[in-house]
């Protein structure tokens, strides 16, 4: 292990983060660099369980307790190599994931849990400084090809896995550029969008092809896909939106998040030098309480939006774990993000009864109540109706599904009741030589586990063409996460 004392002698420090009224001033990341002393420490902190619960809260059943060592002892380059050995990307989990393997550290028992999110994220950040992240193009090439549906994280893992596996990889992407939702979903406080890029170029050098503009289904139908490729992996995401039905939803000023934070992205890409959806000198409502509303709560912030109110229909979680939530399950208890430390009123257990509208046809403020669902039906209480103003209102309640393209219909896949790709434990489909991965195939989920589904489909897809693989396939498309 680490430092056999480390637990006992040293408690959870968090990494430091910038002075919140410098950082709602620009869009560079808020966590800074934790001092090469301190993460050491940190890292000395694990016990190097027998059972190391860690690897069970982790989808990519990465290594923790064997880098964290390596870290104690100033060993980078070995730690580099033990992350990479089951993540493609740690600089991309080490700040978006929500790091469930944190409450399953066996410290999270009695005392805090080992900051192992933080550590991940040095390691990534040190191997690129260090020269540890050089491409890895295969040593010989299969003669079969593969297309990739999506570039989000399934969809880049899944290529780079085959490209280095020997495989001529062909990622295509309907939007502009490729990332999918770590780039146009993430803003760029929670991660530099040099950071994507550099991995794409990395993957270039390895051999991937990327083909961004076009939308497979329209552009390039599925038969011409089938012909041009021996495979075809779909990583297409789950982006159908959920919606409200509550009246008013029509009025000017009521937007889906992700248009408001695609348009905010390509802000700071430069594509566009203003937003038409834009919270500057707003009063702005975020219905939604999960991650995508805290990306649209940080972003008002940062675009001098006059008030922000974030509304979510669950109620308050406790300060504390009750006894029906024990370790090792994902703690539900009350938490704030660096964006909620930013500003803002929330509000639970609230369901927004309607949107308000000017004479002109636009949104100026939001009527909400308390109450309760019961049997996933929001009931009211009387007397609580509350209305404050809203000029621009945000819906962050989620995703329902892949959004609809004739190209499931043209490659012959079909669809489950919950709107996600249909697919089997080893990502296969009902259409011969297509597969499915993350998202698309899970339903609406984690960046961790779309990086895991990602490699492991790509170890079926290996088989597949070449009838063996060495590459490791970290869980079955059924998995679920612990808790």
């Amino acid at each position: 292990m680490a430092d056999p004392r480390g637990f006992l002698e040293h408690g959870r420090q968090e990494p430091p983060k910038r002075p919140v009224d410098v950082r709602i001033q620009d869009w560079r990341e808020v966590y800074e660099h934790m001092p090469p002393p301190d993460l050491r420490q940190q890292a000395g902190r694990c016990m190097d369980c027998g059972v190391a619960f860690c690897h069970a809260g982790c989808p990519l059943g990465n290594l923790i307790p064997e880098w964290n060592d390596l870290v104690w002892r100033d060993d980078w380059s070995e730690a580099a190599e033990r992350l990479h050995a089951t993540n493609n990307f740690p600089e991309f989990t080490g700040r978006l994931c929500p790091a469930p393997c944190e409450p399953a550290c066996v410290l999270a028992i009695n005392d805090q849990p080992v900051t192992i999110k933080q550590v991940e994220k040095e390691i990534a950040d040190h191997a690129w400084d260090d020269g540890n992240a050089s491409p890895r193009p295969p040593a010989e090439q299969s003669g079969r090809s593969v297309a990739v549906v999506g570039s989000g994280p399934a969809g880049l893992a899944a290529a780079q896995q085959l490209t280095r596996s020997g495989h001529r990889v062909v990622v295509y992407e309907r939007d502009d550029r490729i990332g999918g939702l770590i780039r146009y979903g993430i803003p760029d406080f929670k991660m530099d969008k040099r950071l994507l890029d550099r991995r794409l170029a990395q993957m270039e050098a390895e051999g991937t092809q990327f083909r961004p503009g076009v939308d497979v289904g329209v552009d390039v139908t599925g038969e011409q896909l089938r012909a041009a490729h021996d495979a075809v992996v779909l990583t297409v995401g789950a982006l159908r939106q959920r919606e409200v039905d509550v009246p008013g939803r029509a009025l000017a000023g009521v937007h889906l998040a992700m248009e408001y934070l695609t348009l905010g992205n390509r802000v700071q890409a430069g594509d566009v030098e203003t937003s038409p959806v834009d919270a500057e000198g707003r009063h702005v409502v975020i219905l939604g309480g999960g991650d995508t509303g805290a990306d649209c709560l940080g972003t008002a912030h940062r675009q001098g939006a006059a008030s922000v109110t974030q509304l979510q229909i669950h109620p308050q979680p406790p300060d504390a774990r009750s006894a029906l939530n024990p370790w090792p399950a994902v703690p539900v208890v009350m938490t704030a993000s660096p964006a909620h430390e930013e500003g803002g009123e929330r509000f639970y257990a609230a369901g927004t009864d309607l949107f308000v509208g000017d004479d002109e046809g636009r949104v100026r403020a939001l009527r909400f109540s308390r109450g309760r669902r019961a049997d996933g039906v929001w009931e009211p209480e009387p007397g609580t109706e509350q209305e404050i103003p809203c000029d621009l209102a945000l819906l962050a309640i989620g995703f329902a599904g892949v959004q609809e393209s004739p190209l499931y219909a043209q490659l012959g896949v079909e669809l489950d009741s919950r709107g996600r790709l249909l697919r089997a434990d080893d990502y296969t489909t009902t259409a011969p030589g297509v597969f499915v991965a993350g998202d698309a195939g899970r339903g609406q989920s984690l960046v961790v586990w779309a990086i895991a589904e990602g490699r492991a489909a790509a170890a079926t897809v290996d088989s597949h063409l070449s009838g063996a693989t060495v590459l490791p396939s970290p869980l079955p498309a059924s998995a679920t996460p612990l808790g």
